[in-house]
């Protein structure tokens, strides 16, 4: 049987989660930890996402996430599978990093998304990994950033909606502290934590009322008539934008579009221009080789992998160049 197909629009937020495959600890290890949320936080960048929440446990994830440009699938493969490759490198391993599909449970904004805010950031408590007291020092964890002046967070983390919607609060010391005051207030009585559907947060298809759960009811059956809804226009626009910024970013070096052809499939300025593309877009791999003529699409992969880390130390000069000089 096919699978059903995910329900995308722009501004949509999901309860975003999966595990390591045959649940082992996926996580097991600091660097391991670390190189998820640095995948986490470039997929935020690529796709334009505005993430609420975020927490890292020993064997799954949990995401606040929302979509501004309506791209959950190509943005959580890209994550999946990035962090997938990079882990499987690095211990010498094979296969699937994750078990099946990820789960994406849609969120209405406002208290509903609150609420699953304050779940993800109370999951290590519950799960007894760490003391309330001590959450702000844990490291796989959006709480830590908030405690921290707006200057100091990574842009992509978006806490104005959910804290006003939660309680009426600022993003303020004085806000933090209420929010710090509120979740021991919850901590405190399991039955608490009921009332704001923590049982259920991983469970179902919507959290939301039923308004809101119908409105996006009706989109999924416009969407499977149609199989395509809102993913073909957005492939759509999305190559026309890959192709307006690749030729910028050939201008920029000087490069007409008759030296794609003439020059080599790894030729340094080829290699940068895809690299800057890749932290910029969602740009697929095969796209980047049809139209720079570089080769299989896993080189590509392996080219600007190596640019990225410096291997290719005139191409990460192009890199750099484009990166300060060429905006969107």
């Amino acid at each position: 049987m096919a699978r059903k197909p995910r329900i995308e629009f722009a501004g949509a937020i999901y309860h975003v989660l999966n595990r390591g495959n045959y649940r082992k600890d996926l996580f097991d290890s600091a660097g391991a930890a670390q190189a998820f949320v640095d995948c986490l936080f470039q997929a935020c960048e690529r796709m334009g996402w505005r993430l609420h929440a975020y927490c890292v446990m020993r064997n799954h994830y949990h995401l606040a996430l929302e979509t501004p440009q309506g791209n959950l699938v190509d943005g959580i493969h890209w994550l999946q599978s990035t962090f997938g490759n990079r882990f499987n490198r690095f211990r010498g391993e094979n296969g699937r990093a994750f078990q099946g599909r990820y789960r994406a449970i849609h969120v209405e904004p406002g208290l509903h998304l609150a609420r699953l805010v304050n779940y993800i950031h109370l999951n290590p408590v519950r799960a007894k990994i760490v003391s309330l007291e001590m959450l702000s020092q844990f490291r796989w964890s959006s709480y830590r950033h908030f405690m921290r002046p707006p200057s100091e967070r990574p842009p992509a983390l978006a806490c104005d909606d959910w804290l006003q919607a939660g309680g009426g609060l600022m993003d303020s010391a004085e806000g933090w502290h209420s929010y710090r005051e509120h979740l021991a207030w919850l901590m405190a009585d399991e039955g608490r934590q009921k009332a704001e559907a923590f049982d259920r947060m991983s469970q179902g298809w919507m959290h939301g009322g039923a308004e809101y759960q119908k409105t996006v009811a009706d989109q999924f059956k416009q969407m499977t008539v149609a199989q395509d809804w809102g993913g073909g226009e957005i492939r759509e626009m999305n190559r026309l934008e890959w192709s307006r910024l690749l030729a910028r970013a050939m201008k920029a070096l000087g490069q007409a579009p008759e030296n794609i052809d003439a020059a080599r499939k790894c030729e340094p300025w080829k290699i940068a221009i895809a690299a800057w593309l890749k932290e910029q877009t969602s740009v697929t791999n095969r796209w980047l080789t049809e139209q720079l003529k570089m080769g299989p699409a896993d080189a590509v992969s392996r080219y600007t992998g190596e640019c990225q880390r410096g291997q290719r130390i005139e191409a990460k000069l192009l890199l750099n160049k484009l990166t300060t000089k060429v905006r969107g």
